[in-house]
């Protein structure tokens, strides 16, 4: 019999609503808050962390989860009030770790230093932020020795954005994807090269943000329940099942900045936008995990986005917004949109050498949180590590170690292995999804992605968190992540695109 679960629902509603009225400030100081309004929008941060992580540890909360948790453990995953349960369970054990002090501490520290980043990123000011993230890291170690039960400092950082993940899961992972991926690589740029040139030129952002308008609604984001706004880094943020935005940044040398971008960010807003209605204003109404959320983003702009099919719809629409394509064959566009060129931004990155990036990043994590790297010599590592792994040399430290977000919003380590699991699942879901659907493609062509995110909301969004991660992908796929599906679709590709 189902035990009486309204109490902890209750006090759990009231937790879910600090985290998103967290999650508005967030948004508003990413896009439009006074720059001076730092100091007190990181207090007011610290304030909504306090009030949610005691909520959630006090014994109130503790007893009626403990009560309800023996008859949660013995239902199917796919029994709402037991999956409800068992995340409470799973985050109450996570931050009942973490002293209320130290939470709001972390909280206000990263509001403070995300507005100290905005200004020196563009000056290359590493002076200004290195004792903030020397504070970053001290925090983020301080938080690992609460979980004192963990193999590796970061592990306790990544069960909240990866549950089931570990340092020694993720190592190996990157170890199997780089023994196959670097051989490729390096057969790509050995090959004769793609050219993009046609992808520069002038083109002004209000125009760019129309197409990208267009691109997001044909795809099926809903402005009825977002909206598109300029911030420093694109983000998606939910602040309830009828409010999902996102963000993004324009270019005017550079189109493909600003639209992938925006089709990464749809892919994540459409995630959150299938959750089931019944699971709004609940811990279960958000996504599983980092990595299944990147499967969204990168199955949306890579597989979708950079395809022939989804270009023969929008090519003639993007020709017609923008004449500097008129004299550009759709065939030469899709080779420059899919051109291999080691750099600097991860961001920015092709498919194919992304992956070194974010294992660039892992890397550098680990050895700061093991002692072994200082962050004062940080940039130095940073830039051996792509010269050593991409060939290529760093001009400047905003497009070096002060480039990404992640350090200068959050705990220092615990999220990046979430872009390379998000690469490689996005591909066995492609792939099931096309299995399922062989005229999908042909669908595309016609600008017509209901199918798709359809068949993605049955498999994956609707859940929202009452799978684990490991669950939602066997549900999905039928098998265990891997990263078969990813290598054999990257091979195919760029074997294909140069000629090899």
């Amino acid at each position: 019999m189902t035990p009486d679960l309204s109490p902890l629902k209750k006090r759990l509603a009231t937790y879910t609503d600090l985290k998103l009225a967290s999650s508005i400030l967030y948004w508003d100081q990413a896009t439009m808050m006074p720059a001076i309004g730092a100091e007190q929008r990181g207090r007011q941060l610290a304030t909504l962390a306090n009030l949610s992580h005691e909520l959630l540890v006090d014994r109130e909360t503790s007893n009626l989860i403990d009560s309800a948790f023996s008859w949660a453990a013995n239902q199917s995953f796919e029994n709402q009030d037991a999956a409800f349960v068992r995340e409470a369970r799973r985050i109450h054990s996570l931050e009942s770790k973490v002293p209320a002090s130290l939470s709001a501490a972390m909280a206000e520290h990263f509001s403070r230093m995300y507005a100290a980043w905005t200004d020196a990123r563009p000056k290359s000011d590493f002076a200004t932020l290195q004792p903030l993230l020397e504070e970053s890291v001290r925090l983020s170690l301080k938080m690992a020795e609460c979980f004192s039960d963990l193999e590796h400092p970061m592990d306790a950082l990544i069960q909240f954005s990866d549950p089931g993940t570990s340092v020694r899961t993720a190592r190996q992972m990157f170890q199997n994807l780089r023994s196959q991926l670097v051989p490729l690589v390096k057969k790509v740029t050995s090959a004769k090269q793609l050219k993009n040139d046609c992808l520069t030129g002038n083109f002004d952002d209000a125009s760019q943000l129309k197409f990208c308008r267009l691109v997001a609604e044909r795809l099926g984001y809903d402005f009825r329940r977002g909206r598109i706004d300029l911030s420093p880094h694109p983000f998606m943020t939910r602040l309830s099942g009828n409010d999902i935005r996102i963000t993004t940044r324009a270019r005017r040398d550079d189109l493909t900045d600003c639209l992938f971008s925006v089709i990464h960010e749809v892919g994540h807003a459409l995630y959150e936008m299938g959750i089931s209605e019944n699971l709004d204003g609940n811990i279960l109404g958000n996504g599983v995990s980092s990595g299944v959320h990147e499967s969204q983003s990168r199955l949306w702009e890579n597989r979708v986005g950079r395809g022939k099919p989804f270009w023969d719809y929008f090519y003639p629409v993007l020709q017609q917004e923008f004449p500097n394509f008129k004299n550009t064959s759709q065939s030469d566009f899709l080779k420059a949109i899919n051109k291999v060129e080691p750099g600097l931004i991860r961001v920015d990155a092709d498919e194919l050498t992304y992956n070194l990036h974010v294992m660039i990043r892992f890397d550098l994590e680990c050895d700061v949180l093991e002692g072994k790297l200082k962050i004062k010599d940080l940039p130095e590592a940073w830039n051996a590590r792509y010269n050593s792994d991409l060939g290529v040399e760093v001009p400047s430290l905003k497009d070096g170690c002060l480039q990404d977000v992640h350090w200068f919003s959050g705990p220092f380590g615990g999220s990046f292995q979430g872009y390379t699991i998000g690469n490689m699942l996005s591909a066995q879901l492609y792939d099931s999804a096309l299995k399922e659907m062989p005229t999908m493609e042909s669908e595309f062509s016609r600008g017509e992605f209901f199918n798709l995110r359809s068949w993605l909301t049955r498999k994956v969004h609707r859940w929202g968190a009452m799978l684990p991660p490991g669950e939602v992908i066997k549900h999905a796929t039928g098998s265990d992540l891997s990263v078969d599906a990813y290598m054999n679709y990257l091979t195919r590709k760029y074997s294909e695109l140069y000629s090899l």
